[in-house]
């Protein structure tokens, strides 16, 4: 059954680009009637795939139980995803620019514990991209936040192989800690994903659903970092994004012998 608000009055579409609504469901790896089941979990109501596509597409626009109930199946907001129905044109990231930016990090050490903080505050979402991690601190705490926090959704997107042992071992523990093929409440929570063609230009950041920091190579060398940003939740929500699309475009690396099979350029 309907709830009020989701007639059949046609909303603006999203055009050609996909709905973030859509972009969700699939960075999750889930069917139009698998997210469907999983809504209806939450709600207590009859969802079916025909509904679900219709909200992602924009011909229906989703009424309040169901908004509140795909905000937690997907752990987005609600502006984010239903900016498509809303008509909101262009995102939080778009519209603020480097009010975005909350600090200027130019100290090493003030990198590794901003990205720290931002892996300790992530319960919802954390994705982390880039193949040259190495810092030990920062590996055990990703560690630690998928071990305490089984609803965590973690996405971690390669650029190549990686390029130091420490951050091969630490896939491995990943794997070791959670099994990807596994759903906790219908929902998909560790994503390892390698990007190719080789070539494919590297991103640099990790991102929750409240904080991101964007660290930026050092002028001594494209393999150590010294320096970078700290963004707001509305830039975070942005890279969230990305990574997840990125993740779910990557090929994955998600069973160990995978992850031990990749060549590691550094020692």
């Amino acid at each position: 059954m309907l709830m009020q608000g989701e007639g059949a009055v046609s909303v603006a579409a999203a055009g050609s680009t996909d709905s973030a609504l859509k972009r969700a469901r699939i960075a999750r790896n889930m069917t139009l009637e698998e997210a469907a089941d999983a809504l209806n979990a939450i709600t207590g109501q009859s969802a079916d795939g025909t509904l679900i596509s219709s909200f992602e597409s924009g011909r229906r626009r989703t009424g309040k139980r169901n908004r509140a109930g795909l905000c937690e199946l997907y752990g987005e907001r609600s502006e984010v995803l239903f900016a498509h129905q809303d008509g909101a044109t262009t995102s939080a990231l778009e519209t603020t620019g480097t009010a975005v930016v909350v600090k200027v990090l130019t100290r090493w050490t003030d990198l590794i514990e901003a990205m720290v903080a931002v892996v300790a505050g992530a319960r919802e979402q954390l994705v982390v991209t880039g193949s040259r991690s190495r810092e030990k601190a920062y590996l055990a705490a990703i560690e630690t936040a998928v071990a305490q926090h089984p609803d965590l959704v973690h996405y971690r997107v390669l650029y190549g192989p990686p390029r130091h042992r420490a951050l091969a071992d630490h896939l491995v523990r990943l794997l070791e800690l959670r099994d990807p093929s596994a759903r906790r409440n219908g929902v998909k929570t560790l994503h390892i994903g390698l990007v190719e063609p080789a070539e494919a230009l590297e991103r640099f950041f990790v991102a929750s659903e409240s904080a991101a920091v964007v660290p930026l190579p050092s002028f001594h060398g494209s393999d150590g970092f010294d320096c970078g940003v700290l963004l707001s939740r509305e830039a975070a929500v942005g890279l969230v994004h990305h990574g997840r699309e990125a993740c779910a475009s990557a090929r994955p690396v998600e069973a160990i012998e995978a992850v031990r099979a990749l060549p590691v350029r550094h020692n």
